[in-house]
């Protein structure tokens, strides 16, 4: 008689008296080394566990096989999901690939997560996010400028949720610049920054409305716990 136990296989002979496995071969039954593995089962199990996208070239090494047999596999893999129209997709998205829900079933994923409570980003902070990623890397007071208000308090949200990250200063003046991270190419589904929408010559250059907010003048902000905070 033949089982299972803790991942390994073992057989248990007719001559046991109390049940105790008599052969143990420490290994599942069957187990294959990496590089026998059928390619897209297994590029399906890695994906289903990744944090952030996955590039061609750390699923090849992981996975023993050439960069060239991967890519191929991961592109017939999103094929077959969107012809048999499965509710999740398989997307190069931020330079690696990851599994994502379908968007014709947003509204159901959407449910389920929030449970009918609202956590999206409010207009302001999407406005913010739009002038940072067309005129990116850039400072506080040059997305103030450009968007007629002060944005300290949305700038912390936006930071707070990695859809932007501080590099480095301004050499002119010293101010901490700000640019968009993978997480936000990530959310929006691109590749890269060379896929946003044409929309950056419809913003108002800063250095042209700037005088009202000087990178020397500090700003205030008052946030949700009613603590004040200086622009740096």
């Amino acid at each position: 008689m033949s089982g299972v136990a803790d991942g390994g296989a073992y057989d248990v002979t007719e001559t046991g008296t109390e049940g105790v496995p008599g052969e143990w071969s420490g290994a599942p039954a069957g187990a294959l080394g990496v590089a026998e593995l059928e390619l897209k089962p297994a590029l399906e199990a890695v994906l289903m566990v990744v944090d952030e996208p996955a590039t061609e070239e750390h699923l090849a090494r992981v996975l023993e096989r050439p960069r060239r047999a991967v890519a191929l596999a991961l592109r017939e893999l999103s094929d077959d999901y969107t012809r048999q129209g499965r509710g999740f997709d398989l997307r190069l998205v931020a330079g690696g690939w990851r599994f994502y829900s379908r968007a014709a079933y947003a509204d159901a994923v959407e449910s389920f997560v929030l449970d009918g409570q609202q956590a999206r980003l409010t207009q302001a902070a999407l406005e913010t996010l739009a002038v940072v990623a067309y005129r990116q890397p850039v400072s506080r007071s040059r997305v103030s400028a450009v968007r007629g208000v002060n944005c300290d308090g949305v700038m912390r949200t936006l930071l707070q949720r990695g859809l932007v990250e501080e590099a480095g200063t301004e050499p002119e003046t010293g101010a901490i610049l700000y640019r968009t991270t993978n997480y936000f190419l990530e959310r929006m589904g691109l590749r890269g920054l060379d896929e946003l929408p044409e929309l950056a010559p419809f913003l108002p250059e800063a250095d042209a409305v700037e005088g009202d907010s000087p990178e020397g003048i500090p700003s205030f902000d008052v946030d949700d716990s009613g603590d004040s905070q200086t622009d740096h």
